[in-house]
């Protein structure tokens, strides 16, 4: 059985910096490209960040979050992170972790797997 479980969230004030974890079990973690998506009160789902299988492609982001968060992965742990800094009000949102055997996505349609997700509140 795949699990995703995501940790790390909290409630922050804006300008600081937060990392998401995220540990992935019952599948060959290596294989699978993985993204960061987040969903905010009253709006739909929105890509966040990925990371491929291949370590000769580049992290992709959101224009939104670009040159603030960093997506990173460690084979060896199962585990994807999403380190985030100076935080905005518009983080504000439930992120989650998902695993994609696409090489390239940002469309959430494309996941097959999904975390819980973790609450990341940024005060102002």
């Amino acid at each position: 059985q795949v699990q995703l479980v995501e940790s790390g969230g909290g409630l922050v004030q804006a300008g600081d910096s937060l990392t998401l974890s995220c540990a992935a079990s019952g599948l060959t973690f290596s294989t699978y490209s993985m993204g960061w998506f987040r969903q905010a009160p009253g709006k739909e789902r929105e890509f966040v960040a990925s990371i491929t299988w291949w370590s000769g492609d580049s992290p992709y982001y959101a224009d939104s979050v670009k040159g603030r968060f960093t997506i990173s992965r460690d084979n060896a742990k199962n585990t994807v992170y999403l380190q985030m800094a100076s935080l905005k009000p518009e983080d504000t949102a439930v992120y989650y972790c998902a695993a994609s055997r696409e090489r390239v996505t940002m469309n959430p349609m494309t996941y097959a797997y999904w975390g819980q997700g973790t609450q990341v509140t940024v005060s102002s």
